[in-house]
């Protein structure tokens, strides 16, 4: 049902009035919590949070930058004696202006490079396209084409493929136009672009002082020109033990591309000092300076804040004045050796001396001619192994002594051995019986012969086969990487090479293993091996750093922040009286009648040791063929046996040659180990 409207119900009247009032109140009470708001934030800005605010302002504007790289620090030896120093040197630098043009660049470029003698004639025809490109950027606009422009709108090319398509159309003709004026500009124009666009880069180092005194006059108006005093690196003891000390890059060289990335990881700029090679590598972290710190004042004003600092000192092992005179006797012996007959093939030797309680090494070095001069080559060291011979019998013995193989005092006959498929082999001299300290003491391969054939499971007997067994091979190569034969030693250079381990191991070639005729080893593994044998059987690490001290603002020597404390790699794994039957052999190839070492050294220190000869083979044309065998000498040994205070290496590799039509053979390694020992007993004990 429907409702009835009440038509007689009176008009409801709106009061308008009244909801503006009310709508407008609402209105400005908003309005009012609004300015409130905004003034509680004003007031938080810039009053409760005002100096929060300054300072991020602060650092936003705030703007460093480093200065040059700081002296390295000295490298003293083991005496205190500095064999590695700085020395200031006047430079020229340029920091590139924010604001700068590139029409001013080059005004600039012609202004200094007239006061300067810059090695302009190496400029390279890239640096002079890009020049010519700065000079001439009309001329180069008209290079490309519309159509060319047309495809940096639309993303098909980027400006600096533009820019490439400039500098690459700019002819030979145009560039040929250049004078010496224009090519010492665009030299100077090279160097000021140089690297970060921002870093302050070393124009000229070593300036003479006419130029260091025309820019130092006058940087107010040649603008991000400036002078330095520079440094580079100087040696007081001249070319001794340069090789291994190692050598420094120059501003103008930077960073090494191969290791760039690291060093850029590690806060370096790219052009900043570095060490390049061994010592100065190898402790690049406690060598590396602090640069000095400047804030930018304007556009090229510069404050100081933070000075720079030298890096920190370090102490090397190395006995100078003892190396001094190893490189001076090895000089004198090589070149005496090569006026010796049947030595066309020799041409160095090499000495390491260390110091078997600690593995430090007192003096190391190797010297070779060419053609009638002597030159360094000490780095051979640790990179160029050698057949060692008879040298490594130590271990050989240990193995059959720790096998059974052998017993201590056992005889065997030494005779001319046959077994089927292989020639005969014999010892140097048949020696008849003898037993294990004969063996040593005069170089007995039979000796070791039939101990290895035990090792491998037989009984010698002539015309035998021998059996391949792994194991042998196994057992005589982990006794010899027990000494750091065949294994890299550790020494603290950034360069070593393992020498040469064959995978050949048929049966035979056990017997060349045991007598040091299968593998090479480097000099520096040798002397590792004979280090381990004087100290009872403690395999160390051979080093070079001492100590590091902090750096000081004088000439002294700061607070000791690092020494080197021996590190035992590993212990020989045999019983005490095996290795002590060793070392009695040794000390009879010193002293027994008939040893092999007899004249090594001067009876007075009483050392022991172990000559060897071995077989070996080079390619004399050059053509990638071996073709020459030749006889390579060394011995190893420490003085005095009983209690060693060094022990020393020395190799001659291809001191004399089989074939040749005289059977003489140099006694260098002889001559070097005895005129070394005595001056080492001179110098450290005035005897």
């Amino acid at each position: 049902m429907l409702k009835k409207l009440n038509l007689n119900r009176p008009e409801r009247k709106v009061n308008y009035n009244q909801i503006i009032s009310r709508r407008y109140v609402v209105f400005l009470v908003v309005l009012l919590l609004l300015f409130g708001v905004l003034g509680v934030k004003l007031y938080m800005v810039m009053v409760v949070d005002a100096k929060d605010y300054e300072e991020s302002l602060e650092e936003l504007s705030y703007t460093t930058v480093e200065g040059t790289s700081a002296p390295r620090g000295r490298i003293y030896d083991r005496n205190y004696n500095i064999i590695v120093d700085n020395k200031a040197v006047k430079s020229i630098t340029y920091k590139k202006d924010e604001d700068i043009s590139t029409e001013r660049m080059i005004e600039l470029a012609y202004e200094v490079s007239v006061h300067l003698d810059l090695p302009y004639s190496s400029l390279t025809d890239r640096s002079k396209r890009e020049f010519y490109l700065a000079l001439h950027p009309k001329i180069c606009d008209k290079k490309v084409t519309d159509k060319e422009r047309e495809k940096v709108r639309t993303g098909e090319l980027s400006s600096t493929d533009l820019e490439e398509l400039k500098i690459e159309r700019i002819t030979d003709e145009e560039l040929a136009s250049f004078t010496d004026s224009d090519l010492k500009a665009a030299y100077l124009y090279y160097l000021m672009n140089k690297g970060y666009t921002y870093d302050e880069k070393i124009i000229k180092e070593e300036a003479t002082d006419e130029e260091y005194a025309y820019i130092a006059e006058h940087n107010a108006d040649l603008d991000g020109f400036n002078t330095v005093l520079d440094w580079e690196r100087v040696y007081p003891y001249g070319d001794t033990f340069r090789s291994i000390l190692g050598t420094v890059s120059t501003t103008t060289q930077g960073l090494p591309a191969e290791d760039k990335e690291e060093y850029l990881e590690q806060g370096y700029a790219l052009n900043d000092r570095v060490g390049l090679s061994y010592i100065e590598k190898e402790y690049e972290e406690y060598l590396r300076g602090e640069k000095a710190e400047y804030e930018v004042v304007n556009s090229h004003e510069l404050k100081l804040i933070k000075e720079g600092k030298r890096g920190n000192d370090i102490v090397l092992s190395i006995d100078i004045e003892l190396q001094q005179e190893v490189e001076r006797i090895l000089t004198e012996q090589v070149l005496s050796a090569k006026n010796e007959p049947n030595t066309e093939y020799y041409d160095h030797s090499s000495v390491v001396i260390q110091d078997p309680d600690t593995g430090e090494i007192l003096a190391m070095a190797s010297k070779k001619v060419v053609g009638d001069k002597v030159v360094d080559n000490t780095t051979s060291i640790l990179t160029s192994p050698i057949t060692p011979g008879s040298v490594v019998k130590g271990a050989s013995m240990l193995v059959g002594y720790n096998t059974g193989a052998v017993q201590i005092g056992e005889y065997m006959v030494d005779e001319c051995i046959k077994v089927a498929g292989a020639p005969e082999k014999c010892s140097s001299a048949t020696l008849g019986r003898i037993d294990d300290i004969t063996a040593l003491a005069k170089s007995s391969n039979v000796y070791q012969f039939k101990a290895a054939i035990r090792v491998n499971g037989q009984e010698y007997s002539r015309g035998m086969k021998l059996n391949f067994n792994q194991k042998a091979f196994d057992t005589y190569r982990d006794m010899y990487h027990s000494f750091g034969l065949g294994v890299k030693t550790g020494i603290d250079l950034p360069v070593e090479s393992l020498g040469y381990s064959s995978e050949d191991t048929s049966a035979g070639n056990l017997l060349d293993f045991v007598m040091g005729q299968y593998e090479t080893y480097t000099p520096i593994q040798l002397s590792q091996y004979i280090t381990t044998i004087a100290n009872g059987g403690s395999r160390l690490t051979p080093h070079l750093l001492k100590e590091v001290h902090a750096a000081t603002e004088d000439s002294s020597l700061g607070e000791t922040i690092l020494t080197v404390e021996k590190e035992v790699i590993n212990t020989i794994d045999t019983e005490p009286q095996y290795m002590a039957r060793v070392k009695e052999g040794f000390y009879a190839v010193m002293h027994a009648s008939g040893g092999y070492g007899r004249g090594y050294i001067n009876d007075q220190w009483d050392a022991a040791g172990k000559t060897g000869t071995s077989q070996s083979f080079i390619d004399t044309d050059n053509d990638g063929v071996i073709d020459t065998e030749t006889i390579t000498s060394s011995f190893v040994g420490y003085v005095p046996a009983n209690d060693p205070v060094m022990s020393i290496m020395v190799t001659s590799p291809d001191s004399s040659h089989p074939n040749s039509n005289t059977d003489y053979a140099s006694l260098v390694t002889l001559h070097i180990t005895k005129a070394v020992t005595d001056k080492f007993f001179e110098l450290y004990y005035g005897s």
